[in-house]
């Protein structure tokens, strides 16, 4: 499936990750989504930030320069969204959030994350599910000159 995924940066460059509420393990990510037919991968980005944390408050800073992919693995498929997916092929976004904490509300109409907090690329890396490791490092070191920590 295409989708979208993104990196929102504050003003102390601490990346936005969020806990899936659909998982028992440690589900931490950033957020991501499909693109809808008809929209282009900048105007998923966008409202796949309203849908997923309650505001788009933000400004693109870069888009990655290649699609990239990742698989979920066989025995945890039957567990997500009843099946239907089995990985995606993505096209990545930097953000830089405008707004205040307060804007920020996981509780969403279609809530996938129960919590979200301000985070350290390193302490990130510690947190993810493991299956999106090698993805989360690749979009790591393509937005590396705009990330610090």
């Amino acid at each position: 499936r295409l989708g979208v995924g993104f990196m929102l940066l504050n003003n102390e460059n601490k990346i936005l990750i969020a806990k899936r509420i659909d998982t028992k393990v440690n589900g931490w990510q950033m957020p991501q989504g499909g693109i809808e037919e008809g929209e282009t991968p900048s105007q998923a980005v966008m409202r796949e930030m309203k849908e997923e944390i309650g505001t788009n408050n933000a400004l693109i800073i870069a888009e990655s320069k290649y699609w990239y992919f990742y698989d979920v693995p066989k025995f945890m498929i039957p567990k997500l969204w009843g099946g239907k997916y089995r990985g995606q092929k993505q096209k990545w976004f930097l953000l830089k959030f405008l707004g205040q904490d307060s804007e920020i509300r996981v509780d969403t109409e279609n809530q996938e994350f129960k919590e979200w907090k301000w985070s350290s690329s390193k302490e990130m890396m510690k947190v993810i599910v493991p299956f999106k490791n090698t993805l989360y490092k690749a979009v790591i070191n393509e937005f590396k000159d705009y990330i610090k920590g």
